[in-house]
């Protein structure tokens, strides 16, 4: 049978194309798009963080406890105008926000360990 679909949440025009996303030991889901933003179990946006780069692309939590964010960002199509604006472009930027993250399961070659 198959499964009922219906609506988690939806992202306005100024999220930018989300990329990466992972989840919270809450349950919470994080989605990279022009910001990180934070939505609950029910789809309600509960934190918006604005980043120093026009261009992140994924996050996932790591560190002691798997309470620091790690967001990864691209610096392609940026002229020197926007290299110099966003120095931090092409980084991988590490956030504490004290949240945990929940471990990430092991792969080995496409099948879970």
């Amino acid at each position: 049978m198959p499964q009922q679909r219906s609506l988690f949440a939806r992202l306005d025009d100024t999220v930018g194309m989300p990329d990466g996303a992972t989840i919270d030991a809450d349950g919470c889901l994080w989605v990279v798009g022009g910001r990180v933003l934070r939505y609950t179990p029910t789809g309600q946006l509960d934190l918006t963080i604005a980043l120093p780069v026009s261009q992140p692309t994924s996050c996932q939590f790591g560190g002691d406890g798997l309470a620091r964010l790690f967001v990864t960002s691209a610096r392609m199509r940026l002229d020197d105008a926007a290299l110099a604006r966003e120095p931090l472009a092409g980084s991988v930027l590490a956030l504490d926000l004290g949240i945990a993250g929940l471990p990430v399961p092991r792969y080995r070659y496409g099948v879970h360990a």
